[in-house]
């Protein structure tokens, strides 16, 4: 199957990826996802980091050439791709695309109308431009690493997703598609700095406006949404497994409260200084039964309290097999694309991407003769 026979929203628009790690490639691939021609640069010799290809799902929906950006006719193929792409992908630090000859400028004097986008960890300029860092050093800066976690413990994290993920590939996404769209209207491409700080500070918007009001602390583990609430945290069941309780508004906790049969003389909830003393009277309810009899008292109603499952456990949960949440494509199960299209789905239509596998494909399909029997 070549890139113009994908659907999807985004079919028809190319993509160049120079190869990376982290942010850089879940972008690529959502747009791939969503229809895109992705053609991934990948260089010669095995990646620094992350599993064998052919196990790397964010290279799903990709292409994949091979070119040696060091060698001297390199940057020049990189560049022919460019002449007939609309998104560029890189996650160099800040002045290395330059140094290998496929920067901003150099591209966009040979594509005027692209939108390079640019993903980067502090972003292409300040003090920490240049360190290296990953997701937990990016959210621990930007605050958001703190809002995580007990009161009288450490920050929590989920992986890589708040920060590499949530704050840098989807903020790249939408960058890039904003740019598209500009570009479509006037003809005039430009660069798009991701940067996980950024994109992590922007996620913390609405706190910033309650701290304002007076309505959040700056502290972790004390407010309404940290865990700090017992109507808005999880609970130890009898078989050492947990329940999710987010039960916020009042109508939902009187429903939660019916069904956990939490005694009559339970503080209330918004009864701030019993906080402690309705958590443990949750707690104890909680530790009464296994996961799978709280689940069974709760699934289908309003209490708003759902079971923590693991990520094998919710292939298997029955809302997300009713809609497809996840697949399974060569025996490999893995989430469906997201978000959904009626009138024009994407789809998983090619595994993986091996490194070069595309690049006689690729050179046909794009028309760039410089791809074809590279010496690389």
């Amino acid at each position: 199957m070549d890139g113009t026979t994908n659907r999807g929203p985004l079919a028809g628009v190319r993509v160049v990826e120079l190869a990376g790690i982290g942010p850089g490639p879940f972008a690529a691939m959502l747009l791939a996802d969503l229809g895109a021609d992705v053609v991934r640069v990948d260089r010669p010799g095995p990646s620094p980091l992350g599993p064998e290809p052919g196990h790397d799902l964010t290279n799903r929906n990709k292409r994949s050439v091979l070119v040696d950006l060091k060698s001297p006719e390199g940057p020049g193929r990189v560049l022919d791709l460019v002449e007939r792409a609309h998104l560029l992908i890189e996650g160099y630090r800040p002045g290395v695309a330059e140094r290998l000859g496929v920067g901003p400028d150099a591209c966009l004097a040979r594509n005027p109308a692209l939108v390079y986008g640019r993903m980067t960890g502090w972003g292409q300029d300040g003090p920490l431009a240049q360190r290296a860092g990953h997701d937990l050093g990016y959210t621990a800066t930007a605050g958001v690493l703190g809002l995580a976690g007990p009161a009288d413990g450490p920050p929590a994290w989920a992986a890589n997703l708040l920060g590499d993920y949530a704050g840098g590939s989807l903020y790249l996404v939408v960058g890039l598609l904003a740019g598209l769209r500009h570009a479509e209207l006037t003809g005039t491409g430009q660069v798009v700095d991701a940067a996980i700080v950024d994109g992590a500070a922007h996620l913390t918007t609405m706190l910033w406006g309650l701290l304002g009001a007076g309505l959040w602390q700056d502290a972790r583990g004390v407010n309404l949404l940290d865990g700090g609430a017992p109507c808005y945290a999880s609970y130890r069941t009898s078989d050492g497994r947990y329940m999710a309780v987010g039960a916020l508004e009042p109508q939902f906790w009187a429903e939660f409260v019916r069904l956990l049969e939490l005694p009559a003389d339970a503080p209330g909830q918004f009864d701030l200084p019993r906080w402690p003393e309705l958590r443990a009277a949750v707690a104890a309810r909680f530790a009464t039964r296994t996961q799978a009899e709280w689940t069974e008292v709760f699934e289908g109603t309003d209490a708003c309290t759902s079971p923590v499952l693991t990520l094998g456990q919710s292939t298997a949960h029955p809302h997300l097999v009713a809609r497809g949440t996840y697949l399974t494509e060569g025996g490999v199960t893995q989430p469906a694309p997201a978000p959904r299209f009626s009138a024009t789905p994407g789809g998983v239509h090619r595994p993986p991407a091996l490194p070069g596998a595309h690049t006689e494909q690729v050179a046909r399909d794009w028309d760039v003769k410089s791809l074809q029997n590279p010496s690389s």
